[in-house]
């Protein structure tokens, strides 16, 4: 006999994910949950915790319909939103596991994804993203629902079925529907990330992988059923699927969902959030804007930006007992901040209380900007096999150099050449079908190998170095860029291959090309009618496109830069056995690297994909 479902009393009572949604739900009933734009209506919606409960009950009987078991897998490739969290909340309530995917990730790794979880049922936006996943030829026989947001017209394959149909056909709220007991120790969700093999590796999560952050985090940074987080990160990304998805349940705030990436600077004004889950990429573009305005600014202008970041910073300094703050500064601060302050800050919404910055390392400079001007951002520490928060500063202990303390419940201690190992009870269970790669990473006491460098004083912890050669982009992805490499120097074109993009927006590429097959693409190009520098440049990307297209789209380079002559061990460039000397090049070609990313990037954002 299945257990009967629980109604917890508290937080801490609460032990699964549908549990933290019925606790929530029969706590502030009418209470905002959530917030969307309805392009039919054209305005913004709203919806309490009970309506929006009611709307989850029809995807949850339609999904019970399916028959599934327990523990088979849900893929889910839409763009945030309520309808991929309806689908996350079915699946949970059923025992079964959510598989999110990159709502705009290329064919190959999609079809790889749904392949390797052995997803039987998919959520999918377009129809003609599902023809396109089909068009890569990957076997999919294992999925036996295909369910499309938009299908727009007549689907040839007898699994795909419209959303709209599909959930009209739900079980009425009479028709009996068997509970599913769900436990602490089952999956919650295989969420994708990319390994060192260069194909992403599936981390198992548990519902009491996910409380435990959860809960963890509510402790060391409070949101507030007032509260208002704008999401637009990628709920593929355990960032904000803990944070901006299972831990505003938890606070009964509200989540608005920004239309897209390039409507984010509109909604920010509209929604005007009071939370902010971000990574790097976001508060560095602002950062660069002021610092563009201040360039071309007047003298008075000028002056006084620069007089409001050299007061406010004394202010936030003092405000952490690490410095002073004088009279002059206290009588200037409140005009500094009605001048200044307050007109920058009102791009971001003008309610902002708190930012968090996680995903990838924020640099100083740009977290010191925000800080000076009032708002306090927040740097924590984190990976998608600790679910993800591992440390986080708190407004009134932050220390921007750091990462923050380590959460309550999480452990940490250094290993060898100073590697930060973690372990707490959300540590992944392993790697989905990889039990090698499991036991690399996760010794058998539970330590987690994190493959950073840190140190830990007095419990805080700075990050200062990694051990394995992975670059992490501005925008919190990481990417094994030797595998990259090694496909790219696949296609006979090129001969030598460097992929960068540490801390950058987008990644690139330094290419050494074979000489002969370099005048044979010209003159292809030329017979086609295209010459010059940027056909040439749109050639190489195309073909180092071409090269890497089983990977996942963000680890596309976006940039080229080329050369004939080749590096050489003579000259430093490479190891004895020819294997880059990666410091070694970006020292030899940084002129070339800072102009490659002075440019704008061939595609129209540089901001996560949705």
């Amino acid at each position: 006999m299945p257990e009967p479902i629980s109604q917890p009393q508290t937080l801490a009572a609460v032990r699964t994910l549908p549990e933290l949604l019925r606790w929530r739900v029969g706590a502030t009933p009418a209470a905002e949950a959530y917030r969307h734009f309805q392009a039919s209506v054209g305005r913004w919606i709203s919806q309490s915790w009970q309506e929006i409960n009611a709307e989850f009950e029809i995807w949850r009987r339609a999904l019970a319909a399916e028959g599934f078991a327990p523990g088979e897998r849900v893929a889910i490739l839409m763009p945030n939103g309520t309808a991929h969290i309806a689908m996350d909340q079915a699946a949970l309530s059923r025992g079964l596991v959510p598989v999110p995917m990159h709502a705009v990730d290329n064919p190959d790794s999609i079809a790889y994804i749904l392949a390797d979880s052995g997803a039987q049922f998919l959520l999918v936006d377009t129809l003609e993203r599902w023809q396109a996943i089909v068009a890569t030829g990957q076997p999919l026989d294992h999925l036996r629902r295909i369910i499309c947001a938009d299908a727009s017209g007549p689907a040839a394959d007898a699994r795909v079925v419209a959303l709209d149909r599909w959930l009209a056909a739900a079980p009425g709220a009479n028709a009996p529907m068997v509970d599913v007991a769900v436990k602490p120790d089952d999956l919650a969700a295989i969420v994708y990330t990319s390994g060192t093999t260069g194909r992403p590796k599936g981390v198992m999560l548990s519902h009491g992988n996910v409380l435990a952050n959860v809960k963890a985090v509510a402790q060391r940074i409070a949101a507030a059923p007032d509260d208002v987080f704008l999401s637009f990160l990628p709920l593929s990304h355990t960032f904000e699927r803990t944070g901006g998805y299972y831990y505003p349940i938890a606070a009964g705030a509200c989540v608005a969902y920004a239309r897209s990436v390039p409507l984010l600077s509109e909604d920010l004004k509209h929604v005007r959030p009071t939370v902010l889950v971000s990574v790097p990429r976001i508060y560095e573009r602002i950062s660069a804007l002021i610092m563009q305005h201040r360039a071309a600014a007047g003298t008075m202008e000028r002056t006084l930006l620069d007089l409001t970041l050299a007061v406010g910073g004394r202010r936030f300094e003092a405000r952490q007992g690490r410095g002073t703050w004088s009279v002059l500064d206290r009588l200037a601060w409140p005009l500094l901040k009605r001048l200044v302050a307050d007109k920058v800050l009102a791009q971001l919404g003008g309610r902002l209380r708190v930012a968090v910055s996680g995903g990838a390392p924020i640099a100083e400079p740009v977290i010191r900007l925000f800080l000076a001007l009032g708002l306090d951002i927040l740097q924590g520490y984190g990976m998608t096999e600790t679910s993800p928060v591992v440390s986080v500063n708190t407004i009134d202990d932050n220390d921007p150099r750091s990462v923050g303390h380590v959460l309550d419940g999480v452990e940490v201690r250094l290993g060898e050449n100073d590697e930060l190992l973690v372990r707490g009870p959300s540590v992944m269970l392993g790697y989905w079908h990889k039990p090698e790669e499991t036991r690399r990473m996760k010794e058998a006491d539970g330590w987690l190998h994190t493959g950073d460098q840190a140190r830990i004083e007095n419990g805080r912890i700075t990050i200062t170095g990694r051990l394995k050669d992975i670059l992490v982009t501005s925008t919190g992805e990481k990417i094994a860029p030797v595998d990259l490499e090694t496909a790219i120097l696949a296609d006979p074109l090129f001969e030598q291959a460097l992929v960068i993009g540490e801390q950058r927006p987008f990644l690139a590429a330094l290419v050494v090309l074979d000489t002969k097959a370099w005048v044979q693409e010209k003159e292809r190009l030329a017979a086609g009618g295209q010459q010059g520098g940027a056909a040439e440049r749109a050639a190489l990307l195309a073909r180092i496109a071409a090269a890497v297209k089983a990977y996942p789209s963000y680890a596309t380079p976006r940039a080229v830069w080329w050369t004939l002559d080749p590096w050489t061990i003579g000259a430093g460039l490479l190891t004895p056995t020819l294997k880059n000397k990666r410091p070694v090049l970006e020292r030899r070609f940084a002129a070339e690297i800072e102009q490659i990313y002075a440019k704008k990037p061939p595609v129209t954002s540089d901001l996560p994909r949705r």
